[in-house]
Parts: C-alpha cells; structure tokens; sequence
C-alpha cells in the first residue's frame, strides 16, 4: 500500500490510502447498517466477489477497525466495527447526504440493482403501522427477467428471529399485498426522489390487496435514510 500511497504526512491523506480502496467504505457501511455475517455483507454488497470482501476484512481487521469474533451457536466468524470503526459513521452519513443532496438523479437511478434496493427495503422495513399478524408483500418488477422479477418481504412480529424476512421464491403464503412497477420507479421511492402517491397518480405503480396495508405504505416501507435530503440540483 506505501509504493501506491500519497506520500504526504496529512491525516486526510493517510486516511484515504487506508480508506479509500474500492469496496472498503462500502463494506464499513453494511457493519454500520447491522450486518455481521460475511453473506449479510454479500447481500448488501451483490457485486462484489467473495475473494476480494474477504481482503478488505482482513485488512480492516489489521487496521484495527473491524473486530472478528466466533459465533459460538455456529462456529462461524462475525465481524464488528471496533470503536475507531465507529466513528466512521458521521463521515458515511455524511458523505450519503452529500451525494443525496449533489448528485443528479440520474446518476443514482443508472445503477439500478432488485437485490440491493429489496435488501435495503428489508432491513429499513418499519413493522410498526402492520398488523400483529404475518403480512406478505409480493413485488413484481415489469421488465426484468426470471430470477430478479418477482420478491416477497414477509413481516411476522411474532416470529422468534426476526421479523422482516426477503425471498426470492414464492414462499407459499397467501399474498396480503401486490406492488406492481418499475424497478427504477421502486428505486425512485425508496430514495425520496418520488413518493408512492405520486408513482400510484402517475400510473406507475399498482397496489392490489388489502386496502389498509396499500394506503400506509408510505409509513411502513422505510425509506433510505438519506430520503429526506432536499436536492440542490435539477431533479430529471
């Protein structure tokens, strides 16, 4: 890493040889946002290759950022931010606000990817506004292909682990809700550029279903946490 660095004493500098490798940030980001596992990690992170999301653990372990531990249930590693890896949240808040507020929309909704924004969706979730009872939402993306198309999210509270669960196959439940749209236009949603209300107006997303859990979306969806940023560039 030294013959790649900066040579520069600044602290800005030596934090960006450290930090600013592809993937490291982002990695910081999935601990920050509660994943532990490596394929928590992998879920939040779908491109990158298992090879690599080991790498940069390990040198984040070295740097004394992450914290490997041992499940004793399983066996298997969990990793956990230490308390300098901590400390990173105010600088990954700021720099999602930042590009929430700077970046054209169109840049965000060129990297459109179903098994991101689903887990994102998953893990943002807020059960509170849905019955006591186990809800299944079915989403159906036009457009994409088999595989990617079609998503469940099943809230139960009274489950005894978790209680947000995401499928990529029909899980066998009755459906309480259907969402169907564009995948770009989900995206849309989930990031603030656009609301429910304004996609169901506009033609561009159906909600088929119980009426109560189609008109408190908005409340129980959860969007990303850099939503309510207002744009300071020409939304397209």
């Amino acid at each position: 890493m030294a013959d790649r660095g900066y040579g520069q004493f600044c602290p800005v500098a030596m934090a960006s040889e450290v930090l600013g490798t592809r993937w490291t940030m982002l990695v910081v980001r999935e601990l920050l946002c509660g994943s532990s596992r490596f394929n928590e990690l992998r879920r939040g992170l779908p491109r990158i290759s298992p090879a690599l999301l080991s790498k940069r653990l390990n040198e984040l372990e070295e740097l004394g950022v992450v914290e490997r531990r041992c499940d004793g249930e399983r066996g298997s590693p969990t990793y956990y931010l230490t308390e300098a890896g901590e400390e990173l949240r105010p600088v990954i808040m700021s720099m999602g606000s930042w590009g929430q507020r700077w970046l054209e929309t169109q840049l965000s909704l060129k990297n459109l990817d179903p098994s991101l924004l689903m887990w994102d969706m998953r893990r943002n979730l807020n059960p509170t506004p849905l019955p006591s009872r186990r809800v299944t939402i079915q989403f159906l993306y036009q457009g994409l292909t088999r595989g990617q198309r079609e998503w469940w999210l099943i809230v139960d509270k009274a489950a005894q682990h978790g209680v947000v669960d995401l499928c990529m196959t029909d899980p066998g439940h009755d459906v309480d809700l259907y969402v169907v749209t564009e995948l770009r236009t989900m995206t849309a949603i989930w990031m603030g550029i656009t609301t429910v209300r304004e996609a169901s107006d506009a033609g561009r997303l159906r909600l088929t279903g119980t009426p109560e859990l189609a008109s408190r979306m908005e409340h129980w969806l959860g969007l990303s946490p850099f939503a309510q940023e207002t744009k300071q560039v020409t939304v397209r």
